[in-house]
């Protein structure tokens, strides 16, 4: 959740709001959720990962369980 946060942070208001909404959320659900260390639904984390241009992985998003919710990116390289 801190690679959202710092994302987040480095956005501006206005950015943060588009983001939001681009992931069918509100700024306000994710900072909630960052601050109360809420895991997110898979189909969020994934809107998260297309629109932070993968800068927010699924993987840093789901680090316990990402390998039985997306099986088929078992394949491809670790998430930096």
């Amino acid at each position: 959740m801190d690679t959202l946060r710092i994302y987040l942070n480095a956005l501006s208001i206005g950015e943060q709001r588009d983001f939001a909404t681009k992931c069918s959320t509100s700024v306000e659900y994710l900072r909630k959720a960052i601050s109360k260390k809420q895991k997110l639904g898979p189909a969020l984390s994934v809107l998260i990962e297309t629109n932070s241009d993968g800068v927010v992985s699924r993987k840093v998003l789901h680090p316990d369980d990402w390998q039985g919710i997306w099986p088929e990116l078992n394949s491809k390289a670790p998430a930096a």
